[in-house]
């Protein structure tokens, strides 16, 4: 495992948190969809299935985590989201929404974890 994706696995385990802790159900990490892509965290709030895409960053290397979230990759998304809907026996009954969680990494000090629900 290179430095790029240890920071991403990194990032992802401390969304997964973030979620839980905010009562969420994670139902699943890192789905594939052959080639179109890879949902980073699915899962389950209430009676709302989640996409979720996790950005992690460096402190003061790079574009806050958020803004690496571009209009092609948000279009992407809402195809793997319908893709996982539709392999895993359609919509639940509170319907689905795309949140993005932000994870800053500064040089110093404790991880910046941020979740913004239903941003696509």
């Amino acid at each position: 495992m290179n430095a790029r994706s240890a920071l991403g696995r990194y990032g992802e385990e401390l969304a997964a948190r973030r979620l839980t802790a905010a009562g969420m159900t994670v139902l699943e990490r890192n789905w594939r969809c052959g080639r179109s892509g890879e949902i980073d965290i699915v899962a389950r709030d209430g009676d709302v299935l989640v996409v979720c895409e996790v950005k992690t960053r460096r402190g003061g290397r790079f574009e806050h985590p958020m803004a690496a979230v571009t209009p092609v990759k948000a279009e992407r998304l809402r195809g793997l989201a319908e893709r996982w809907i539709q392999a895993h026996g359609g919509a639940p009954p509170g319907g689905a929404r795309i949140d993005v969680v932000g994870v800053l990494l500064p040089e110093r000090g404790a991880a910046v974890v941020e979740h913004v629900r239903g941003v696509l």
